[in-house]
């Protein structure tokens, strides 16, 4: 089958296009046709093998895993033994952050999988996964979101941003979102109540109170949390060395604030295809490309400028 390979750690260019054999479905798992992928910073990270600690699990010199991806959509070849109630032919989606899904067929936890929605597309629903479930996850997990709660979602306008304001509408709350002047309209019309743009107004110096403060960009300071917030959640990064003192003062200090990675998981996944037949939510796919242009979608990403989501199909449904 085709499936992206790197033998080596470094940026898009040292992806390619090649041929390795069709994956055999195991216990507890799913065998995937790949239908659509998306791009998610953790790929990026993961393929240049940053922060250096990260290569502890991924491989000290060299990548254990050749293969990349996490995001997916696709239909069920094959269903292993003990992976629930799955059937061979229903179209899922999901994720896997050891990597293999950039390919044509991919063995998945089926506790990583759902149902997606009737009507929805490959593509949308293969950006769904990492994006969606860190958002949902964030605010209602670890935020402790309640209805008729404020919260502040800095990066607004990105993967997981676009989604935390579409989520925290859902759930009741009052949202203000941070983005940039051009992205204003777009953040509003995802449903946020009001916009802070960081290019017209200092976001370091905003004097507003919200219960919950969500920094998905990760330019946030400890007192940027304490001043604007109640309690905080952290996300993103901008460097090792921020996040490290960011948490470090917020284990000395008393302010509630959690940093998390999502964890995959079937009942989160179906929240969101819940939310999406509703109506509730949508992912916004800025750009899709082929397969042949997976690379090319990461190193897009990676300028860190996107509006919502990139999607990559294999085919097109």
């Amino acid at each position: 089958m085709k499936a992206y390979l790197r033998t080596r750690y470094g940026g898009p260019e040292v992806l390619h296009l090649g041929r390795v054999a069709k994956p055999t479905v195991k216990k507890g798992h799913l065998l995937v046709k790949t239908a659509a992928n998306s791009a998610n910073p953790a790929d990026w990270h993961i393929l240049r093998g940053t922060p250096v600690l990260a290569r502890l699990a991924f491989g000290l010199i060299t990548p254990k895993n050749k293969l990349l991806g996490a995001d997916f959509a696709g239909t069920v070849e094959e269903v292993g033994e003990d992976a629930g109630q799955f059937q061979v032919g229903e179209r899922v989606f999901g994720e896997d952050l050891k990597g293999g899904t950039f390919a044509e067929y991919a063995v998945v936890p089926a506790t990583a999988c759902a149902q997606m929605p009737e009507g929805s597309s490959f593509a949308t629903m293969a950006s769904m996964p990492v994006a969606g479930l860190t958002a949902l996850q964030a605010l209602i997990t670890h935020g402790k979101l309640q209805s008729g709660e404020s919260v502040l979602i800095n990066g607004a306008s990105g993967g997981v941003g676009h989604l935390a304001v579409q989520i925290a509408k859902a759930y009741g709350a009052r949202v203000t979102g941070v983005c940039s002047e051009k992205n204003r309209d777009f953040v509003l019309s995802l449903g946020a109540d009001a916009v802070i743009a960081y290019d017209e107004e200092n976001i370091h110096g905003h004097p507003g109170k919200h219960d919950l403060v969500l920094d998905t960009h990760g330019n946030l300071f400890y007192r940027d949390f304490t001043r604007m917030g109640k309690r905080g959640v952290v996300i993103g990064f901008t460097n090792m060395k921020h996040l490290a003192v960011l948490m470090l003062r917020g284990a000395l200090g008393k302010f509630p604030m959690t940093q998390f990675t999502a964890a995959a998981n079937s009942p989160d996944l179906e929240t969101l295809a819940s939310l999406v037949e509703e109506g509730k939510i949508s992912v916004h796919l800025e750009k899709t490309y082929s397969y042949r242009d997976i690379p090319k979608a990461i190193a897009y990403i990676e300028a860190m400028r996107t509006r919502g989501k990139v999607a990559m199909v294999w085919e097109e449904g």
